[in-house]
């Protein structure tokens, strides 16, 4: 049995990683305009955020899979392992995490009615932008398989 020798390309030079991390990025910084246009006000603190419009990680595994599709083609064993990986963060985003953060979003507010004296009414309010709507996620699928068509026409 012989070894393959160890590659010699460096992880940013591929397709697949570079359309990932781009639109990753893409759509954080997007959040930056989608936040102003709802909420009127601008705010660098959603570059950092999750949730919001569009899902970055839908975006990033959307465009990772498809780049995949793109430079391997989609009969191999790695294009349907992206595809389900995708499928896993998007629902995920989409689901848990989107109730968990509207059960933040609840508990934040029953803290907030609490008397002054309670022992809990001076806890640290709890995450409640944790996850995506639909909309979001399939706005962030879009938006990653853009970026890797893309990237892929460039290349």
């Amino acid at each position: 049995m012989t070894m393959m020798p160890p590659s010699t390309t460096i992880p940013f030079d591929n397709l697949p990683t570079l359309s990932a991390l781009l639109a990753g990025f893409l759509a954080q910084f997007l959040k930056i305009f989608t936040t102003w246009y709802k909420e009127k006000r601008w705010t660098s603190k959603k570059l950092f955020d999750s949730g919001g419009m569009p899902s970055s990680h839908s975006a990033a595994v959307t465009a990772l899979a498809t780049a995949i599709g793109f430079q391997d083609g989609i009969g191999g064993s790695l294009f349907p392992l992206a595809v389900v990986f995708a499928a896993v963060v998007m629902y995920d985003a989409s689901g848990v995490r989107l109730h968990a953060g509207m059960q933040a979003e609840l508990l934040n507010q029953i803290v907030c009615e609490l008397p002054p004296q309670h022992q809990l009414s001076n806890i640290r309010p709890l995450r409640d932008s944790l996850g995506h709507t639909p909309c979001q996620v399939i706005a962030g699928a879009i938006l990653g398989c853009i970026v890797s068509y893309f990237m892929n026409r460039s290349a």
